[in-house]
Formats: C-alpha cells, structure tokens, sequence
C-alpha cells in the first residue's frame, strides 16, 4: 500500500542544511534518522507530553529496538521537507511508528521505528503503561490533546504561578514583586493542561478600560513552545472576554512573541516601549 501524507495526523516541516548533503549533493542517507528524530520529539510536542517529564512520571524511558528506512528518492540541500509520524501498533511494551519524509505530495524515504518501553536504570522492558496507550491512541484518532480551564485565582492559581515563576521569573529574570503585582485575585484566568493533568500555559484577563479587555501574562513552558498550546490558551481568553461583554482586547508583547499575536489576529500600535527590561510592543484585537 502506498504511503501518502494524509495517513499522518502530524508532520514536522524541516529544511535540509548544508551540512546534511554529500558529495553528490544530496542528503546523505543516514541523516533521514535524524529527521526522524527530530520529528519524534515534535510528535511528542503535538500530544501536549513534554518528554523527559512524562517518562519521569511513568516511571521509565523509550529505547530504540529497530530502525529501517526504505529510499524512493533523494532530497537535496534548501529542499523543504514534511516529516510524518504516526503511531501504528502498541505491544505489549513496544511501540511501533511509520515515518515518512515527503517533498511536497511526493514521498523520498519511508521507515520504522521501534521503540521498548523499559526501565531507565536497568533497560529491562516493562508493559507499556495504560495512560500512555490511551494518550497515544486518542492522538491518533484525532481527539483533543489538551484541557483549557478557565476561572479565578482561588481556583487555578497555584499552577498559574507555577508556569508564571519558571517563565517569567526563572528564564526571564523578571523580579518577583514585579511578577507578582497583586491584581491576580480579580483577573480571569486561564491554565492549559495534557492528558495526564500537568499545567503547560497560561495567561489572564481583566478589564483595561470599560468595554476594552487586556489579556496578560501569557506564558508557554519551555518545552511546549510551538505545539499550539499558546494559542489554545489565548482564544480561551478572547473566548471569555467576549463573554464578558468586551468589544477589544489589547495586550503587550514581547517583541519575540509579536508574530504570534500576528497570528491571532493582533495588529500592532504604537511604538515599541521597555517593560520589565524587555521590549515590549502594544497589540490590538477587535473582538
């Protein structure tokens, strides 16, 4: 049967690098691994599971039994490239996944890749835990991979905060007291979570002037950046600020987060501005 790109659910686009053509000019045959590689760990992005966080909660580690590729055809240096991953079979305590690089509709390398699911000390294999089948299967099948939950401070502050202090206060180096400026407890918030319960985003709401609403403190773990659990969190926000009767959303971002308010349907105004010692720029979005 042939392998086409609408037999995965998840494709990670890579590009070829100088780096990664020989002598003919085309990629060099084992690199295909690596893209493989590659697009394993944005599988992982895509189902919401921070990796090396997951496997630490399972209590074990994926080894790699096997790895085959198949070539019908070469990639070549600045070629765009869809890396498709999917899951297509779980033992007992392995897993079984199809890769596939294609160019465009047109496929260069398919392979597999078997992984065991084993103990991380002792690489003695264990049966594939129950919640990690039923994360894999429900991707596979198209089902929502993340929760946002909407409320107040009481509710969902303590994971809010959590997210916020690693964000904001750790990695950026934003001092605390101006992390923390005490209009939390009015605010509506809003905190995504995985499958498995963990907290990965969160930003909040109140209201800025009468019938306009600012949307704050976004904030994306580290290992989640890019899976579009940013987004779920932001329309959650634009969501309830509808509801509340608000007419625009205005925010403040960080320059390197510009774009993706771009996305959203954010448009800028005004000069860029310094807050908190990064450059920030003020968005607008009628709602």
């Amino acid at each position: 049967m042939s392998i086409r790109r609408k037999d995965f659910r998840f494709l990670d686009r890579q590009r070829v690098r100088w780096v990664e053509v020989d002598m003919q000019k085309i990629v060099f045959n084992g690199h295909y691994l690596a893209y493989f590689d590659n697009a394993v760990a944005g599988y992982w992005r895509a189902m919401a599971l921070p990796y090396a966080q997951t496997m630490e909660y399972l209590g074990g580690d994926l080894f790699v039994r096997k790895a085959t590729l198949e070539y019908e055809s070469s990639a070549r240096y600045d070629d765009v490239l869809d890396v498709g991953i999917r899951c297509a079979r779980i033992g007992n305590s392995s897993m079984n996944f199809g890769a596939a690089v294609f160019r465009g509709e047109d496929l260069l390398v398919s392979g597999e890749l078997v992984y065991v699911f084993a103990d991380p000390h002792t690489q003695t294999s264990r049966p594939v835990p129950q919640e990690l089948r039923d994360v894999l299967q429900g991707f596979e099948a198209g089902k929502t991979m993340v929760e946002v939950r909407v409320g107040g401070w009481d509710e969902l502050g303590g994971d809010a905060q959590q997210i916020r202090r690693a964000v904001f206060v750790d990695e950026q180096k934003i001092p605390a007291e101006m992390e923390w400026d005490g209009a939390d407890p009015s605010c509506t918030h809003a905190v995504a979570y995985n499958r498995f319960g963990v907290p990965l985003a969160t930003g909040r709401l109140l209201e800025h002037v009468p019938g306009v609403a600012k949307i704050g403190r976004m904030a994306v773990s580290q290992t989640m950046r890019g899976s579009r659990v940013g987004r779920a969190v932001l329309d959650a926000l634009m969501d309830a600020a509808r509801t509340q009767g608000f007419r625009e959303a205005v925010l403040h971002a960080q320059m390197s987060a510009a774009p993706f308010y771009s996305r959203a349907g954010f448009v800028e105004r005004g000069p860029a501005f310094d807050e908190a010692g990064i450059t920030h720029v003020e968005m607008v979005r009628a709602l």
